[in-house]
């Protein structure tokens, strides 16, 4: 019987620039007894907000490239898991989502997940709010919406962008959104400590009442099928699709039933947070492993893979069957335990059911599931990534940025990094949302490699020209 005090967790969530990390820098650096393990989910290649959160090096815990609603819930379930092995070193958690991100499945991992359940204890979700760009946001962004509606306290962040009268509008916008929520004013992301955490405000009979499906879990998955198969190797054929690669979990000893496929659900969960393994055409595809088979070449290709002991396999794929064309086919002779007219291959007869041991014998599904996304991300949404040495020139520099922000400000939701300045021995840090831009010195090189890490987040950005617009202010 686990009688330790369960980890309270805190959801820390909001839009792209509106003041997260400005907030979590305050609760980590100010005097309130609390040891705090942070765990933060970057979107885009580069993973940069460890290196802009100050005096955390210890206790921050990153998951980039990755929507952590999704595709990457099982990554969060395995960093949980892991601090369980250091639970000496901390007292609290706090989870700094992606500004894309609806936090509704990120609480609801702390319900799905039993161990997880037996661990830790969902405190309540804040989400901070750009006083100055909400209204658009709110007009262009699902995920805004959500992250106020699920809100336990609302941080209206910014205040000094905007006049009396159009606060109190908003504010009265936001508790019209989420009454329940308590609504905070600030600067900078000025609040007490005690106004975010230790706050037992999360109510999941509340949640549920408000949002029956909120237990609804999301996979980053899309279909199954599960097969009735005999000892024996099998290939999985495909044709062309709208993908050229698709994730896949192959999981032996399935069974059909709701329960039993929840299960195996939530297991391949923590396979997709693993890193493919990249399967070619002809090769073997692991029992039990994330693969990724790559579908570049035109044209039907096949894997195979090995079954060791009779009974039922599911395939847990990225998308559905039909998209691909997904056949299942006896590979050496093999039985397939099923009755009736499963033979396709112009070889098979109408009369051959059961136990034949027919070379190349199309295998039906026993059981389908389809497993139905409760949001979708906005494809014109991405991020760009750029990373290089050298100093950059501050007069290129200024003009490049200017140019930039008077050009493609409405389209940059977010941008953050720091910058190695010519002539300067500390390096620059800056962080903006759309045309408002902050730039400070920061800590000293030093003996560290002197390098550039920027990262915008916006709609239809043009990497290419915005990494060689970069490029040629350097020195």
């Amino acid at each position: 019987m686990n009688t330790q005090r369960k980890v309270p967790v805190t959801i820390l969530t909001g839009f792209l620039g509106s003041g997260k990390t400005t907030l979590l820098n305050r609760i980590l650096t100010e005097e309130h007894g609390k040891r705090i393990a942070v765990i933060e989910n970057e979107y885009g290649e580069v993973g940069i907000d460890q290196a802009l959160v100050i005096n955390a090096d210890e206790e921050v815990f990153e998951m980039s490239n990755g929507c952590i609603c999704c595709t990457v819930r099982g990554d969060l379930i395995r960093v949980l898991n892991n601090l369980n092995k250091r639970r000496d070193k901390f007292d609290y958690v706090l989870v700094e989502t992606t500004g894309l991100a609806d936090p509704g499945p990120v609480a609801q991992t702390f319900f799905m997940d039993e161990e997880l359940r037996a661990e830790y204890a969902l405190d309540g979700i804040v989400t901070l709010v750009d006083a100055a760009h909400i209204d658009q946001q709110l007009g262009r962004s699902d995920e805004s919406t959500e992250q106020i509606a699920f809100a336990d306290v609302l941080v209206l962040n910014k205040t000094d962008l905007v006049n009396g009268e159009a606060l109190d509008s908003l504010e009265a916008r936001l508790r019209g959104m989420n009454r329940m929520a308590r609504v905070v004013r600030s600067e900078r992301a000025n609040v007490p400590v005690d106004t975010v955490l230790d706050l037992s405000a999360f109510d999941l009979d509340q949640v549920l009442e408000r949002r029956p499906t909120f237990l609804e879990p999301e996979y980053p998955f899309e279909w199954t099928g599960v097969y009735s198969l005999d000892t024996g190797r099998y290939e999985l054929n495909l044709a062309d699709g709208p993908d050229p690669a698709m994730s896949l979990v192959v999981v032996p000893n399935q069974g059909t039933d709701d329960a039993a496929l929840r299960e195996s659900a939530e297991w391949c969960v923590r396979q997709y947070a693993e890193p493919a393994e990249v399967i070619q055409p002809e090769e073997e595809i692991p029992v039990g492993k994330h693969v990724s088979l790559r579908l570049d070449s035109p044209g039907r290709k096949s894997f195979f893979f090995e079954v060791a002991t009779p009974g039922r396999v599911g395939l847990y794929a990225q998308h559905l069957a039909e998209e691909f064309d997904l056949q299942l086919r006896n590979a050496d002779g093999g039985a397939f335990k099923l009755g009736g007219n499963f033979c396709s291959e112009p070889a098979c007869t109408e009369t051959e059911t059961d136990t034949q041991r027919i070379k190349g014998a199309a295998v039906p599904a026993e059981a389908e599931r389809t497993w139905v996304a409760q949001h979708e991300h906005d494809d014109e949404v991405g991020s760009i990534s750029i990373e290089v040495d050298g100093d950059a020139d501050p007069e290129k520099l200024n003009a490049w940025l200017g140019q930039l922000l008077r050009e493609r400000g409405v389209d940059i939701f977010r941008m953050k990094g720091f910058i190695s300045v010519a002539g300067e021995s500390r390096r620059f840090v800056f962080q903006g949302v759309h045309m408002l831009f902050d730039g400070q010195p920061d800590r000293e090189w030093g003996d560290a490699p002197r390098r550039n890490q920027l990262v915008f987040i916006g709609r239809n950005l043009d990497g290419q020209s915005m990494r060689e617009g970069f490029e040629a202010c350097l020195i």
